[in-house]
């Protein structure tokens, strides 16, 4: 039985349709549409310059991080705390730079030598020659509040007591710049906190070889170990910044071997050199903080 339906049928079966004359009329193609115009002219879509690229994903970051104006005075406060530091006001520098976080969260992630490391610093200061971690330097500062630590700022970490945190930024640190000596001995000084000289020295963090000959030998005395006092003596008539790093690091071992007279009396005499009186540089006046936090006496 023959279907009904179209769709089953062969093309043979359909006829053509016939004219009043008995011509046959085939149906004209239909034309293809033609396209709308419109009255107006075509917008112009140049494309978007790549330097203009940045600045523009950059207002975009500032939107949704508070702001051109937030971004703007982050530097100023990271400024701010990098100056009371070297005044020695370590609360005053540390809530400086929570309100950089605060005004541009990028802050957060900042870096020296690019890396991108933050570490939590809780409330209370650390003396390394008692077994307790009693509250000085009036570091009041709310527990556990994250600080950029920018290489000047790292040591900061290993006058609070977590040690474990310090040490882990000095290791990140070194993974990114390998050549840098101070980081290693700084590692060393917060491991032999957490696991004694010995154990440190174990895990000792080798770098390459230092420009300086005076850190050269400091990193022999605390990789290999020594007598501090030899490094002491090996640049006592030296000019500059030798002598103040050499009784620096004579101070910092004497520390890390629990003598904390030897190692005041080093450090003490570190701060009296021209060089960490005078020259500004960061580690002078970490060596001032770290008297202060010993409530060692410059004076006499």
């Amino acid at each position: 039985m023959a279907s009904s339906s179209s769709f089953l049928r062969s093309p043979a079966s359909f006829q053509p349709a016939t004219g009043a004359c008995g011509h046959v009329r085939w149906a004209q193609p239909l034309a293809p549409p033609k396209p709308h115009r419109s009255p107006l002219p075509p917008a112009a879509t140049p494309g978007v310059p790549r330097r203009l690229l940045l600045p523009a994903a950059a207002g975009i970051w500032d939107f949704l991080s508070g702001g051109a104006a937030g971004a703007a005075a982050a530097p100023l406060a990271v400024r701010r705390g990098m100056q009371l530091f070297q005044q020695g006001d370590v609360a005053g520098s540390v809530a400086e730079f929570d309100r950089a976080i605060e005004l541009d969260p990028r802050q957060k992630a900042c870096t020296s030598l690019a890396e991108g490391a933050v570490a939590v610093l809780p409330r209370q200061v650390h003396n390394p020659m008692s077994n307790q971690a009693p509250d000085i330097c009036n570091c009041n500062y709310p527990t556990h509040r994250w600080v950029s630590v920018f290489f000047h700022f790292r040591t900061l970490a290993y006058y609070i007591y977590r040690f474990e945190d310090a040490a882990e930024q000095f290791r990140l640190d070194v993974a990114a710049n390998p050549n840098d000596t101070e980081e290693s001995i700084w590692c060393f000084l917060s491991e032999a906190q957490l696991y004694g000289v010995d154990g440190a020295r174990n895990r000792f963090l080798e770098v390459g070889l230092d420009r300086r000959p005076v850190m050269r030998e400091a990193y022999a005395l605390f990789k290999d170990g020594g007598d501090p006092e030899k490094l002491a003596s090996n640049f006592s008539s030296s000019s500059g910044g030798e002598l103040f790093y050499a009784s620096l690091y004579a101070g910092l071992y004497y520390e890390s071997q629990k003598d904390a007279d030897l190692a005041k009396s080093h450090i003490v005499a570190a701060c009296k050199t021209p060089y960490g009186s005078r020259s500004g540089d960061y580690m002078a006046s970490l060596a001032v903080v770290h008297c202060q936090c010993r409530n060692w006496t410059l004076e006499g």
